[in-house]
């Protein structure tokens, strides 16, 4: 017989401190967003509470303190990161610009962002260092690439046309303005990183990208490939990408979480055999990450999977310890040096997926996997895909919803299905780039094209029913009841604690 018991819940916790260290530390940051404060008044503040929370013998008034002082931190931290608008925005100037990730195609033109690295004075005729992030416009002309360093003569436009609420936010997180970048305000770029592991990304990046179009894929299952596996996204068409966005499934095209989680998901599943060796579920775990990482390069190491590389990294050693409140404890240590170093990703929707997939798996998917283990062990082996991928999905659907305006009725049905088939185009097309060997060549190519041939007809049949996606922005007041039914739902599984019985007879 299972009861719920608070003191239940209480022990759970305290094994969790780095998950009370979170929670507190990220609302600080969200009281940020809409209050301002001086640096010196949070520093008074804090170091009031954290003398108080040092002196104080009583544990129940001395934890208050302590969560006084990490809200103050996390408060502390988000102002010290803001970015001072120090670039001119009156006449066109010269900026050197480094996009951070490959920009998406919206109509006719691109839209991404860039991080501003410095800009000419007009008058001086000097560059001056500058920081800050900037919403960055092309025409379909220019195909920029995540990582490159260019230099352009543009004028920055800020957001004083905008909503103050908006303006407000993108100030916040760190964004100065946004340029407009055509084929002749562009007069220098250079797409060789500046880094080692830049280079290095950039060549295996290439060699993906290569590889898979060696295969001869028909145009869709290449541009299906090229980015669900390398994360290359210039050859989806327009038709293609709209069938994705109505069907509620658009998340596949960019290389993030989900992806980095079906690498995470079959590199484990493929690496089982090591347990049978001395010390084997070391090398498993150390193989496992390093293959991550791998993956991670291959995909160009855009920050989005870069964070869904990290949290994943987190999961494979919380997982080895075998505990579930160590495996959450694992997750928010890694959230919150995350956060530590750059509170603004606390608003970035790729690490608000990541993180809450993976608390997903590890909250419900792997308990859920755990419960419906059967004798065989193939068979285990998928209802733990389905697991962690239905989870997954259920968890970040409130989000989706939220973002993108949009609740995909037919993609929630036809979800398990796309799950497998996305699982199949990423292992196949990441063991032909990590085998690119003649007799490999077929098989792969006959797997891609049946289940990315399949994916995309599926996604184009649900994104074709009448009724099968209907246009609702999710009020934020919508989504976080969700979440709180959800946190509600692990609370209980936390607080669960199975009777023991002793039979009166034998």
């Amino acid at each position: 017989m299972i009861r719920l018991r608070t003191r239940t819940l209480r022990e759970n916790l305290r094994r969790m401190p780095m998950l009370r260290t979170l929670l507190p530390f990220a609302a600080g940051i969200v009281l940020a967003e809409r209050f301002a404060l001086s640096s010196w008044a949070l520093c008074v503040g804090l170091l009031g509470c954290g003398t108080a929370a040092a002196l104080l013998l009583r544990r129940a008034v001395s934890e208050v303190y302590l969560a006084a002082a990490l809200l103050l931190t996390g408060w502390l931290a988000a102002e010290l990161h803001r970015t001072p608008a120090t670039v001119p925005r009156t006449e066109p100037t010269e900026y050197a610009l480094q996009p951070e990730e490959q920009p998406m195609r919206r109509g006719d033109r691109f839209v991404g962002t860039a991080r501003l690295r410095a800009w000419r004075d007009p008058g001086a005729g000097e560059w001056r260092p500058s920081a800050g992030k900037i919403i960055l416009y092309t025409d379909t002309a220019v195909r920029l690439q995540a990582g490159e360093r260019l230099v352009c003569r543009t004028r920055l436009r800020g957001f004083s046309g905008a909503a103050p609420g908006y303006r407000n936010l993108m100030t916040r997180r760190g964004y100065v303005g946004s340029a407009w970048v055509s084929g002749r305000s562009l007069l220098a770029r250079d797409t060789t990183p500046a880094s080692g592991i830049g280079r290095l990304a950039a060549r295996l990046h290439a060699g993906a990208v290569e590889r898979i179009e060696r295969l001869g894929l028909s145009p869709d299952t290449r541009a299906l490939c090229l980015a669900m596996a390398a994360g290359e996204k210039r050859a989806l068409t327009p038709e293609l990408r709209e069938a994705y966005a109505r069907s509620g499934t658009s998340h596949l095209l960019a290389v993030s979480g989900l992806h980095v989680g079906i690498v995470f998901l079959v590199v484990n599943l493929l690496l089982q055999w090591l347990n049978l060796l001395p010390g084997g579920h070391r090398w498993r775990n150390i193989a496992a990450v390093a293959l991550i990482w791998l993956y991670a390069a291959t995909a160009g190491l855009s920050p989005s999977v870069v964070r869904a590389a990290l949290m994943f990294t987190a999961l494979q050693f919380a997982l080895a310890s075998g505990r579930s409140y160590l495996s959450v404890n694992i997750l928010a240590g890694t959230a919150f040096v995350m956060l530590l170093t750059d509170p603004d990703q606390l608003f970035d929707l790729s690490f608000q997926l990541s993180f809450t997939a993976v608390a997903a798996i590890i909250a419900w998917g792997v308990p859920l996997g755990r419960s419906v283990r059967t004798r065989f062990r193939p068979l285990n082996a998928l209802t733990g895909l389905l697991a962690a991928g239905l989870t997954a999905g259920a968890a970040t659907a409130p989000l989706i919803a939220h973002t993108f305006g949009t609740v995909p009725l037919a993609g929630l049905l036809l979800n398990p299905a796309v799950i497998l088939l996305a699982y199949a185009v990423v292992l196949a097309a990441v063991c032909w780039m990590a085998v690119p060997v003649g007799f490999v060549a077929p098989p792969a190519g006959f797997l891609l094209e049946t289940a990315a041939g399949a994916q995309n007809a599926l996604v184009r049949w649900a994104a074709a029913l009448p009724g099968g996606a209907v246009e609702w922005q999710a009020p934020k007041a919508a989504m976080w009841v969700a979440y709180l039914l959800f946190i509600a739902v692990t609370l209980m599984l936390w607080s669960a604690e199975r009777e023991k019985t002793v039979p009166l007879s034998r």
